[in-house]
């Protein structure tokens, strides 16, 4: 397992060596095969990812038109990681979309980690607040062009 990958994640990019390596400590490596489920939407999220190889698809299934991809992530990317914080469900399915390996931080590591590390939790937390920023501006883009076609 490797610093650099953790540095390509979002929530991790401000983090210094140091604190890369205690957020390395907990992470444990799991592979998948091309297809194979990484999650279904509905299930408890407990941990998040990080693709150290391979590709991930991520997708909703849509009644009556089946599988929807929304997004094809690529080694560095981190995903799974709101369901860290809101203890909510799976919005989405995560499909391997190759044979892939993932970086995983459970709920209760992460926890632990941010509990005892209050620079890491600052850190990450900002870079949280940065994403869904983000995430929320794209998603008020998306609607208004939406909504903009639906008017005519």
């Amino acid at each position: 397992m490797d610093i650099a990958l953790l540095k390509q994640a979002a929530i991790f990019a401000d983090l210094d060596e140091g604190e890369l390596t205690r957020v390395l400590e907990v992470c444990k490596e799991q592979k998948f095969q091309g297809a194979e489920t990484v999650f279904k939407e509905g299930e408890p999220g407990n941990r998040l990812y990080i693709i150290a190889e391979g590709e991930v698809r991520i997708s909703r299934n849509i009644p009556g038109s089946g599988e929807e991809a929304l997004a094809v992530l690529k080694k560095g990317a981190c995903f799974g990681e709101m369901a860290i914080f809101d203890r909510s469900e799976r919005s989405t399915d995560a499909i391997a979309n190759t044979d892939s390996v993932l970086l995983t931080i459970t709920r209760s590591d992460f926890e632990l980690l941010m509990d005892f590390n209050r620079d890491v939790a600052y850190k990450v937390l900002w870079a949280v607040v940065r994403l869904l920023s983000s995430r929320l501006r794209v998603t008020n883009d998306n609607l208004r062009s939406f909504l903009a076609m639906s008017m005519f």
